[in-house]
């Protein structure tokens, strides 16, 4: 399977298909056939040559003596006489009678078939027409030809030739020798068929005889997919001889399950949240991907992760877009906060923070900014009531009874600005004085969206005004929810109003006396619970909180 764990099973587009919830590989078939077979010799190269064979006879296995030899010419250059390496890998069903021919005298042969990538490699067939030879060696590179590791000794006498016992070998690692397919008899149509063999680049040393001839060079296997594949194409590399055939065995998978590599032996760029796997013959199609949130093409896997997730989760989303960071892209990147009327994956989730000098950093998660000592305003550029000569440390309080001018500091008149004198009792009796837009209970999916860090039933007891801020004491009668960082419980609990350092008044509007539920965020540099223009209140009723718990458990996910 593509990784493991709990994961979804992937429906749609691979529903046709043979590896649609199950492992799947191509179908067998010759890797020699459409590929380039190569020889030491052949015979008649530089001009005709003049050879001699033995007819097949009727029943090659039963009897010990060849028919009479016949003679006969090979010209590589005269097709009805040519006998070239290509002939052992056209179809035997087609061409039975093509075989391909050493050079006369040859003492040692080699045949060599290169694969431009790696197969899945189950036996060999040779089928000779000269008698076979006394021994031969079969070996594979992994290297392109420069190092060779020994697959199977074949001989008549196996300690003659290789010093080797006949069977098992010494060590589990070392090749074996047999005796089985090294008989003169039958003098033609003699098969070599050891099975199974994990070779992929065979060869054979040959000892001496006049010539060495070959039917059927039959190279069995398939595309290697690791199970999740059932299709190829041709590799990076391949190249053709002059038999094309449909029954070509390309070695590059058409990956499916999420999948990606040649051989599909890695998982899919944004399906790296589990690790990856062979497809074990149970499952196959599963589908892992990472929680980018639209903002990554790719993530990669830590094992690190996925250990300290009890081995749930270990992707980690690469090069995050759209002003994003974090290890799913789930957050706005410093000075850029998400704007909780679009969806977390759309392109323009995260906005650019309007902050002026007189602010901190802004909350990446709502966007309020936190004004310096005695400054208000949305973009903290102005000095609040009471507080004048905005500059990089904040506004200083006003030397005055009263208020002063926050340019110049000089004391007001009480009566001049009056007007701008709030009373907390007056935000609270007369909603009329805060111009307060109502966050609505809409879709339960943009609540959610909202990521509320705590929702709770309260009773409001009483406001406080302290100059730069205010207080709202609530008694808390029920905790719908709340972040596992946070620690509310039943009982009496202060409510930070943001919107008071910013327009004079809270919004939404909490009457005291009157009972809400309060779903808001908390302030993000000292943990406590606010309340300002995003926060959710609404007048409590039985009825609601049913609703709510619905949405917290069954929409939000929440415990």
């Amino acid at each position: 399977k593509a990784c493991t764990g709990k994961c979804e099973l992937l429906s749609g587009a691979a529903a046709g298909s043979r590896c649609s919830g199950r492992a799947c590989n191509p179908r067998m078939g010759n890797l020699a056939l459409g590929r380039v077979l190569s020889t030491q010799s052949v015979c008649g190269s530089n001009s005709s040559e003049s050879f001699c064979y033995y007819k097949q006879t009727a029943a090659p296995r039963i009897r010990e003596t060849c028919s009479a030899a016949k003679c006969a010419k090979c010209n590589s250059a005269v097709p009805g006489q040519a006998h070239p390496a290509s002939a052992m890998s056209d179809s035997s069903f087609r061409y039975p009678d093509t075989w391909w021919q050493s050079a006369e005298g040859v003492t040692e042969e080699t045949l060599r078939l290169d694969l431009e990538t790696e197969f899945l490699f189950t036996h060999l067939i040779l089928v000779f027409r000269s008698p076979r030879p006394a021994a031969m060696v079969l070996e594979r590179s992994q290297d392109h030809g420069r190092t060779w590791e020994t697959l199977r000794y074949f001989a008549r006498d196996c300690e003659e030739a290789f010093g080797l016992a006949e069977g098992s070998p010494a060590r589990e690692s070392a090749a074996s020798c047999t005796s089985k397919y090294s008989g003169a008899f039958p003098c033609a149509r003699g098969e070599v068929s050891p099975c199974p063999c994990l070779a992929k680049h065979p060869g054979a040393s040959i000892s001496h005889t006049d010539h060495y001839a070959i039917y059927d060079f039959i190279v069995k296997g398939s595309c290697l997919c690791n199970g999740h594949a059932d299709h190829c194409v041709p590799a990076r590399g391949y190249r053709h001889n002059q038999h094309k055939t449909s029954k070509m065995v390309h070695g590059k998978c058409v990956c499916r399950h999420n999948t990606a590599g040649a051989h599909c032996e890695r998982c899919a760029p944004l399906f790296n949240d589990q690790p990856w796997q062979a497809a074990n013959g149970i499952v196959g199609t599963v589908k892992c991907k990472c929680k980018c949130n639209g903002h990554a093409e790719s993530c990669h896997f830590s094992r690190g992760l996925w250990l300290a997730t009890g081995r749930r989760s270990g992707g980690v989303c690469d090069d995050c877009r759209h002003t994003t960071e974090g290890r799913y892209c789930q957050n706005c990147k410093k000075g850029f906060f998400r704007d909780l009327s679009r969806p977390k994956t759309a392109p323009d989730s995260c906005k650019r923070a309007a902050l002026s000098g007189g602010g901190y950093p802004c909350n990446p998660s709502s966007g309020e900014c936190t004004c310096k000592p005695g400054v208000g305003g949305a973009r903290c550029d102005s000095c609040m009531l009471g507080y004048w000569g905005l500059h990089e440390y904040g506004c200083r309080p006003c030397d005055c009874t009263g208020d002063c001018d926050p340019y110049t500091g000089d004391c007001i008149s009480g009566c001049v600005h009056q007007d701008k004198v709030v009373h907390m009792n007056d935000i609270f009796v007369f909603p009329e004085k805060c111009e307060c837009v109502e966050v609505t209970l809409g879709s339960p999916k943009l609540f959610c969206a909202a990521e509320y860090d705590y929702v709770l039933v309260v009773r409001v007891m009483s406001a406080h005004d302290k100059g730069s801020h205010a207080e709202v004491e609530v008694k808390v009668k029920k905790v719908l929810y709340q972040n596992p960082q946070m620690k509310i419980q039943r009982g009496t609990v202060t409510l930070y109003p943001e919107s008071w350092t910013v327009q004079g008044c809270t919004c939404p509007i909490l009457n005291p006396g009157s009972e809400y539920v309060v779903a808001g965020h908390k302030d993000w540099k000292t943990g406590r619970p606010t309340v300002n223009a995003k926060s959710l209140v609404k007048p409590w009723k039985s009825s609601l909180g049913r609703k709510f718990l619905h949405i917290l458990r069954k929409v939000c996910g929440h415990r």
